[in-house]
């Protein structure tokens, strides 16, 4: 549910084509490709900082090269030739899908053949190619094909180890030889990896790691006996049913069993660390191995979600140190910006306790912590950390929450922020840093700029070389004669609220337009953003049509605003962020006099589909009309890691999670409604539109429906789907929110 749909589109034209507004058709957004935005890359830094690699394509034999490039000379250089990685008998390259070099460059895994895993394409196949040798050859031999997972060299690049069906293996590049050293995994026990909702809520999906000195590897554990099942059903590639069991932890049920265990890399038993609590209402959401030590530092998250314990544990011995306690009245975020400094004395620890998000500096015991960015604002990412140089460098935007800018602080010594990105290029900026921080990829965009990817000098911050313009799209996107959008703020009192609008290019403001609302409202996202979001073509669309659109960041949304607004949800989610939405649209209604309060429509995917129904069923005067797609209707049906993350458990805020569900307030249903899901969705469950579908039945209220029979959350699997899901919206606003200026 928390997931925002970050539409990407694709248009067709031809050469020298002149583009105007008519051009912008359903067609031209969602099944053609013309306006495709141009990549660069990816990218990685060389570990002595004196070039970086990419992949490009090979013009001669298709297939890619991955190339080096020298930031201070531009020159380029061929590392792997697409030839080099043809496989002995096939004709063509391998698809480099991903890549990582050995600690000493001289091997190079490639990942290909991959297959999705829920969101990523986590599972596929590896070869190992020997830059000494040129010998390419395929890991897991007489394993399933594409079934190899987080494949990783051993600190001396003699061994690789990977997951298979939830056991680890270890393979030799020496000999050959494949060793299985967990032996219970499959049906419900993981090993190396983990269930749906540890990837989806926490992050993790790469499980297990190598020891500093290659002799062991720790890993999760993880037993989903007691996970209840739910099943999607697919109804459409047979002429029986076919069930699809999805063990899914929902709100106050019983989560995975998970233990974090030490197996030597030769194989036997494993030992495991007894960290107290109940491992089925506890979170070991972080593990890895301290550098150049046989300890490993853990956190485990309780089930609230707002205590993080911070364990050190010893690999020998098995036991184990409490060093750290982060606690929250609300809840806790988990950080991935730990990073060990001062011969691993000191380590560098993310935390709100300032009510700013700030990076702290920690002593390996715990006693002392010394914040490192100091000021009113949220570090809103991290950026690099450099221990040599002494730096810490993070994206923070003190003055304006829909931009983002490069800043740092020193590590070793008390200081203020300094500002790296220069002014005058408003929008959003990120950094791709090199290891001694002397330069940079640098990635700036907005909200009528498409990315523009160059490499800089730091902390100059000075133009080497654009990498990509995406100037042909700039110019492609300026023809359509588009009305910018315009970012404004909205006073409810409490709060001042982000807003934009985007206005009809034919827009006169001595005439009144029907106004759309696009709405998202949950913590884990914001669309209030002077970012490039692909055009943002859909409401482009939308308002060619006739429609004012509309958005509202309201209280709780994921922006650089600290912890008293972040944390203002807790407990009420559809609750305040509706009453918000609600107070900003009759502040709006109340300053536009262009905008005609009697066509007002909704509308929002995922948790926007929530806050569309909330504000539809709660304030039925003013909001007319909605499409509410993929949403949660009641939120015991949603998982238990996110729910309760941002609600409490049910015991203790039943009334809450009542009060806050859609589905409660359906009898209040007055305007035209449109809901749309994926029968397919493992997300937020199919389950969610019927029970919403029943309800509104018994109510007697009338409504428009559509199912896409086994497409999952984004409703975009299939032929035409994404086509079809937008003509079918376009025609519900045209039919049911009259368009147009009177």
């Amino acid at each position: 549910m928390k997931r925002i749909i970050l539409l990407s589109f694709y248009f067709f034209t031809f050469a020298g084509t002149v583009f105007s507004q008519t051009n912008l058709s359903l067609e031209h957004i969602f099944a053609k490709e013309t306006f495709k935005q141009k990549q660069f890359g990816p990218i990685r830094w060389m570990k002595d900082s004196k070039g970086y690699s990419s992949i490009e394509e090979n013009q001669q034999i298709g297939g890619e090269d991955i190339v080096r490039y020298n930031p201070a000379t531009g020159e380029r250089e061929i590392l792997v030739a697409a030839e080099e990685i043809i496989p002995e008998g096939a004709d063509d390259p391998l698809e480099v899908s991903d890549y990582h070099w050995s600690a000493d460059n001289r091997k190079l895994l490639v990942f290909t053949n991959t297959r999705k895993v829920w969101r990523y394409h986590t599972r596929g196949d590896y070869w190992v190619l020997d830059q000494d040798t040129r010998d390419l050859r395929k890991l897991g031999r007489g394993l399933p094909e594409s079934s190899l997972m987080f494949a990783k060299f051993s600190p001396d690049a003699s061994k690789v180890a990977y997951v298979s069906e939830y056991n680890i293996f270890v393979e030799s590049l020496r000999t050959g030889e494949i060793n299985q050293i967990t032996q219970d995994g499959g049906g419900n026990i993981i090993n190396g990896t983990f269930d749906w909702v540890y990837e989806e809520e926490l992050g993790c999906r790469d499980g297990f790691r190598w020891s500093p000195d290659g002799e062991s590897i720790a890993y999760w554990h993880s037993d989903t006996q007691d996970i209840g099942t739910f099943y999607l059903i697919n109804n459409i590639d047979s002429i029986y049913s076919q069930p699809i069991p999805l063990p899914y932890p929902k709100v106050g049920e019983k989560l995975s069993s998970v233990k974090v265990g030490v197996v030597s890399a030769e194989g036997g038993e494993s030992q495991w660390f007894d960290i107290p609590g109940d491992p089925q209402n506890n979170y070991l959401a972080r593990m890895d191995f301290i550098p150049e030590s046989q300890e490993l530092l853990i956190q485990q998250l309780n089930r609230r979600q707002n205590t993080n314990t911070v364990w050190i544990g010893d690999s020998k011995d098995m036991s184990l140190t409490s060093i750290l306690e982060e606690k929250e009245d609300t809840f806790l975020d988990i950080h991935d910006n730990l990073i060990w400094l001062e011969e691993q004395q000191y380590f560098t620890w993310t935390s709100e306790r300032d009510g700013w998000r700030h990076l702290y500096k920690v002593s390996r015991d715990g006693q002392s912590m010394t914040l490192l960015t100091r000021g009113d604002f949220d570090v809103e990412r991290i950026s690099h950390i450099d221990p040599v140089a002494g730096y810490v460098y993070y994206i923070a935007s003190p003055d304006n929450f829909t931009q983002r800018y490069l800043y740092r602080s020193p590590l070793h010594q008390t200081g203020e922020a300094e500002r790296i990105t220069p002014m005058g290029a408003p929008g959003q900026h990120a950094y791709q840093l090199s290891l001694d921080s002397k330069y940079a990829i640098h990635t700036f965009q907005n909200a009528s700029t498409p990315p523009v990817i160059s490499l800089i000098t730091l902390p100059e911050h000075q133009t080497l070389r654009v990498l990509e313009d995406n100037q042909r799209l700039k110019e492609r996107y300026d023809d359509l004669g588009l009305k910018p959008k315009e970012f404004f703020k909205v006073d409810i009192g409490e709060v001042v609220l982000d807003a934009f609008m985007i206005k009809p290019a034919d827009f006169e403001p001595s005439k009144k337009y029907p106004l759309i609302f696009y709405v998202y409202g949950e913590p884990a996202g914001s669309t209030v953003q002077d970012s490039w979001m692909n055009g943002d073509l859909w409401h482009q669309y939308l308002s060619q049509l006739g429609y004012v659109v509309i958005s509202i960041d309201n209280r709780g949304t994921k922006t650089p605003r600290g912890r008293d607004w972040r944390k203002s949800i807790y407990g009420q989610i559809g609750i305040l962020a509706s009453e918000d939405q609600h107070a900003a649209a009759e502040k709006i209604l109340s300053t536009y006099d262009f905008i005609d309060g009697s066509r007002v429509g909704i509308w929002g995917w995922s948790g926007g589909g929530q806050m569309t129904l909330n504000c539809m069923f709660r304030y039925p005067d003013l909001y007319q009309t909605g499409i509410a797609v993929s949403f949660v209707s009641d939120q015991r049906l949603y998982d238990a890691t996110y729910q309760e993350r941002y609600m409490g458990l049910l015991q203790d805020n039943a009334a809450g999670y009542d009060e806050g569900s859609p589905i409660n307030h359906a009898s209040n249903l007055e305007g035209k409604l449109m809901i749309m899901h994926g029968t397919a969705d493992d997300n937020v469950h199919y389950q969610s539109f019927e029970m919403l579908v029943d309800k509104l039945i018994a109510y007697n209220k009338l409504f428009s429906m559509m199912s896409y029979p086994m497409r999952a959350h984004g409703i975009n699997e299939r032929e035409n789907t994404s086509l079809h899901l937008r003509k079918t919206m376009e025609k519900f606003w045209l039919e049911n929110l009259t368009p147009g200026g009177r």
